[in-house]
């Protein structure tokens, strides 16, 4: 459904206006409900002057990249994927608590890098009002190289964005949050492409049966803890589905197949990051710039 003039919500407004301003922007895009509808709106209030620019690398799961691809695709947006390599770097590897921290300075750096190639000295991202809630060692790198966030900044919620995502008619708008597939793996457990491998296979399985809420497959060695939506464990407990399961993630290397019967929660494993004794907040510096 498409917005009218009377469902015009004023915070979707501002968000085109805060856009219109930059004239020209690089909306770092993952294909998921936040960087979609900035995205769009980016395109609506700039017109060509808004591209796309995706990081895409081995913690990236695929599902994410092909919908990413397929909407630019379809949306007539330029989209410049840029190919970036967190597993070259040995502190991410170790997978400190700031691990986030790591990976996104190396993403951003290389987005920023092309974006600045191809004329675009503004880089916008996805991260909303809520990210403020979980641990996001991450936008503190975003915040040191420059990076713009609009739906922040014009008071954007999930909640709320996924409601303008629907007035708009854009498929994300109900769709559950992938994320890096690094964010699986407990802090200082290494980070392998094989772990990676095993995770987005697995994933990619449970998608594959029907259920329409959250999916985490966590990675303990041996063993896969499950995570779903409280209303799909039901489904996950059916005699079929669990021997299916179990089958599948035994062929991928899992000697354990654990059900999380809690259900999926945002960041389980982020919980006592921020209290980690050799976690230290590194200054943020707000007055960066990019392009040089």
């Amino acid at each position: 459904m498409k917005l009218t003039e009377n469902l015009t919500d004023t915070s979707y407004n501002l968000l085109k206006h805060i856009l219109k301003d930059m004239q020209r922007v690089a909306v770092a895009y993952s294909g998921g409900v936040d960087s979609t509808l900035l995205l769009h709106a980016a395109s609506e209030a700039l017109g060509n002057a808004a591209i796309a620019i995706t990081a895409l690398s081995a913690t990236t799961p695929r599902q994410e990249y092909s919908d990413a691809a397929a909407f630019t695709r379809n949306a007539g947006i330029r989209h410049i994927v840029v190919e970036t390599h967190e597993l070259s770097i040995p502190e991410f590897i170790q997978n400190p608590p700031d691990r986030c921290y790591v990976c996104k300075k190396h993403r951003y750096a290389a987005l920023i890098t092309e974006a600045c190639q191809q004329g675009y000295a503004i880089i916008a991202d996805g991260e909303n009002l809520d990210d403020a809630n979980d641990y996001r060692p991450g936008s503190r790198a975003a915040r040191e190289l420059g990076v713009y966030s609009p739906l922040r900044d014009a008071g954007f919620t999930k909640k709320h964005i996924r409601r303008i995502s629907e007035m708009l008619g854009l498929y994300t708008w109900n769709k559950p949050a992938l994320a890096c597939l690094a964010s699986r793996i407990p802090f200082r457990s290494p980070i392998t492409p094989e772990k990676l491998m095993q995770i987005d296979a697995a994933e990619t399985f449970l998608r594959g049966l029907g259920l329409s809420g959250q999916i985490r497959v966590r990675h303990f060695g041996d063993t896969a803890r499950i995570e779903v939506d409280v209303a799909d464990i039901v489904q996950m407990i059916d005699a079929d589905i669990r021997n299916r399961t179990v089958h599948f993630f035994k062929e991928h290397g899992f000697t354990h197949v654990l059900l999380d019967m809690e259900g999926y929660q945002m960041g389980k494993l982020n919980s006592l990051s921020s209290r980690n004794d050799d976690y230290v907040q590194k200054p943020d510096d707000s007055s960066a710039t990019i392009c040089g």
